[in-house]
């Protein structure tokens, strides 16, 4: 329990500077510059890149394995990863598999009963209780991934070279040097940030929940929007293998459309779909559920 009062002092000062950073370089960026719409395409660029690669690849492809990718993109969803500066993979997709195993309990790293700021970014600012360490190491099956591995020791220059000089240099040719920094990199890291934050906070407390109540997760068509279709949780807490989180024609899930087009054209493979018949079984018993709240009904699904 003392070690969950020991701050964080790398991620609270990057989680704190990086949002002045954006505002103090984008004040001095309009002044000397003025409005330079080009800035802003080129920081939509980058949050594509780097959100899409926390949604399709840190998050469906490794931490869950819903579908299998060719090398070429592998690679290139671990180095926009990293430029999203939201640790390496390995940390990221051990601790999200801890999250789902113990969902709104105690091991719960990111545990919404804790409160929204311990959700959204709290559990980051401090270090982690050293008998979780212990008790749930990195994940096997990453630490014997050759490129998890890469982009685990070389993380810090990655992220760096991606996700500030890459930016910068891009501001560079489109005119200035100062706007690549403000805009199409520390803005954008920030948006990321707490796009992805949401996800885990947010989520966690507003929405509906159409296909099990046996947990906080919930469907926000909101959140997708902002982070590449993720908001639908309810859905995905309660079909975690599924490669989709929006199943719905209408549901915003780019992420989902993505790895249907990359296995169209050969560059994924093996995607895991839930049954239709399943998830409307789901739906069925949420419903019977409510109308009859003191039934027992089993809820686990794949």
């Amino acid at each position: 329990m003392e070690n969950k009062t020991k701050i964080d002092w790398v991620n609270t000062l990057f989680l704190t500077l990086t949002p002045l950073a954006a505002i103090v370089l984008s004040y001095y960026h309009f002044k000397i510059d003025g409005f330079m719409p080009s800035m802003f395409v080129a920081a939509f660029c980058f949050t594509v890149l780097c959100g899409m690669s926390i949604t399709v690849g840190y998050h469906r492809l490794y931490s869950h394995k819903a579908f299998e990718a060719a090398t070429p993109v592998k690679l290139l969803l671990l180095i926009f990863g990293a430029a999203a500066f939201q640790n390496s993979l390995l940390k990221w997709g051990s601790d999200h598999r801890v999250h789902h195993t113990h969902c709104d309990k105690e091991k719960d790293p990111y545990n919404i009963n804790k409160g929204f700021f311990w959700a959204h970014m709290g559990w980051i600012l401090v270090k982690e209780p050293s008998k979780f360490k212990e008790e749930y190491p990195m994940s096997k099956d990453l630490l014997k991934d050759p490129l998890v591995m890469w982009q685990h020791k070389y993380y810090l220059p990655i992220a760096v070279i991606a996700g500030i000089i890459l930016p910068a240099f891009v501001g560079y040719l489109l005119g200035s040097l100062l706007g690549g920094l403000a805009i199409i990199a520390f803005s954008r890291i920030v948006f990321v940030h707490h796009s992805t934050f949401f996800i885990n906070s947010l989520c966690h407390m507003v929405g509906t929940t159409p296909y099990s109540e046996s947990h906080t997760a919930k469907d926000s068509p909101l959140m997708a929007l902002f982070t590449f279709g993720e908001g639908y949780h309810n859905f995905h807490h309660t079909f975690q293998a599924d490669y989709r989180n929006g199943i719905k024609w209408h549901h915003f899930d780019p992420g989902k459309w993505l790895i249907w087009s990359l296995d169209k054209v050969g560059l994924a493979s093996k995607l895991k779909r839930v049954p239709d018949t399943t998830i409307e079984a789901a739906v069925q018993r949420v419903n019977e559920k409510r109308k009859h709240p003191d039934l027992l009904v089993e809820e686990k699904f794949a």
